[in-house]
């Protein structure tokens, strides 16, 4: 492994500050959130591809890839979804803001927000936390702008990695947050990273591209995809390493620890799902191939019927089988091979005589896998969720009150 773990967050990469500030938008807590890098950057991002986008999508989703991006302006607490025309106006005015502030063109400053959908952003407060953020501005701002992007969130995701490139040391660091209405398709799902590392725009956006596809694309909380889903990255070269190349040992190097970022926040959001009590890995194996690994393991794990199983600590396998044969994807059942942990409790297609018992202590875990194989193909992936508890009704039920 080229890369180590290390703390940190979007401001542990050389050149970039943040801030997380209080403008009440939310009843409590942090709620606006400002990175900025202090030398243009490349920019890449992925977007939800539902059909109905906020205003922050719409704009961000033009701009990127590009090679002078200066800064994210992140709103929690209103998702600007659905406001029209005038949420669309609003979006714009914040990033002109911003960009006023810190001398850029409007078009090199991205505009994010989460919250609940409908209601237009409150301007009054959006410019006055754009201005005590802007004066808030710190190298060790990181940790307060993972806070400020939080919703219904238990506590911030943050990532961060450092990369040996032929003896230099660069670094990746990433915030998200997300924890209800989560199955991104590129969730209210946002992850800013920032990297130090020198990147063309394309060959980033193709980057990131590859990386969301095994990471955030591979994690549902309820199957809900967002209008504001978001992943954006910043790379500004401040490590004075040479741009990476295409097709270059250093840019395998540099995947492989972005990778591990979108990866890590990905498993924080699926364990911090609304109500959950445990975080649950699905791995799929013997498809024909990733895609329809995939397909298998997301079925399954967006099943009710899986997800309260899994709460109620109850091995009931039979739940996991039919969720894997409506997923779209054919398999022979007679070759079918379904473990919980160490635990199979299917063997060729039929059940084995396992200990119920031993399945419910394994279930009582924090943490739990399951491994499917449906074949012999090459194919396999895996899936981030959690379970469904009876606090996700409570929580989503009271969501708009």
């Amino acid at each position: 492994m080229s890369f180590r773990e290390i703390e940190g967050s979007v401001t542990t990469p050389a050149g970039f500050l943040a801030a997380g500030v209080r403008a009440g938008i939310k009843q409590q807590g942090e709620d606006l959130a400002l990175i900025v890098s202090e030398h243009p950057a490349s920019a890449a991002g992925v977007f939800t591809l539902n059909v109905v986008k906020a205003a922050s999508v719409q704009i961000d989703s033009r701009r990127v890839p590009r090679s002078t991006a200066r800064a994210i302006v992140v709103n929690s607490g209103n998702a600007n979804a659905c406001t029209g025309e005038g949420g669309y106006q609003d979006a714009h005015e914040s990033a002109r803001q911003a960009a006023s502030l810190l001398q850029v063109p409007e078009e090199d400053v991205l505009v994010a927000s989460t919250g609940i959908i409908g209601k237009r952003l409150p301007m009054d407060k959006i410019r006055s936390g754009i201005e005590q953020a802007y004066k808030s501005l710190s190298d060790e701002g990181g940790p307060l702008a993972a806070r400020a992007i939080m919703t219904t969130d238990t506590y911030p995701k943050t990532a961060c990695v450092e990369v040996d490139l032929g003896g230099k040391a660069i670094r990746i660091g990433g915030i998200a947050k997300g924890a209800g209405m989560i199955c991104p398709n590129m969730a209210t799902m946002l992850s800013f990273i920032t990297t130090d590392a020198a990147v063309a725009p394309d060959l980033l956006q193709s980057c990131l591209s590859k990386s969301v596809e095994t990471s955030f694309n591979c994690l549902t909380v309820d199957g809900d995809s967002s209008t504001n889903d978001s992943v954006i990255i910043l790379a500004n070269g401040a490590a004075g390493y040479p741009q990476l190349g295409a097709g270059s040992a250093e840019l395998d190097a540099f995947q492989e620890a972005l990778d591990f970022v979108t990866s890590s926040l990905a498993k924080q959001i699926a364990a911090d799902g609304e109500g959950a009590t445990k975080f649950v890995e699905i791995k799929v194996e013997g498809a024909a191939s990733f895609e329809e690994a995939r397909q298998v393991a997301k079925t399954i794990a967006n099943s009710p019927l899986v997800k309260t199983a899994m709460f109620g600590k109850d091995p009931n396998w039979g739940r996991v089988l039919a969720a894997a044969g409506r997923a779209g994807v054919d398999f022979n059942p007679a070759d079918v091979r379904l473990s919980f942990g160490p635990i199979m409790l299917l063997d060729g297609g039929e059940p084995t005589d396992f200990s119920e018992e031993q399945a419910h202590q394994y279930l009582s875990n924090r943490e739990v896998s399951v491994l499917l194989r449906i074949g012999g193909g090459p194919g396999a992936a895996t899936v981030w969720t959690c379970d469904f508890s009876y606090d996700y009704v409570r929580i989503n039920a009271e969501y708009h009150t």
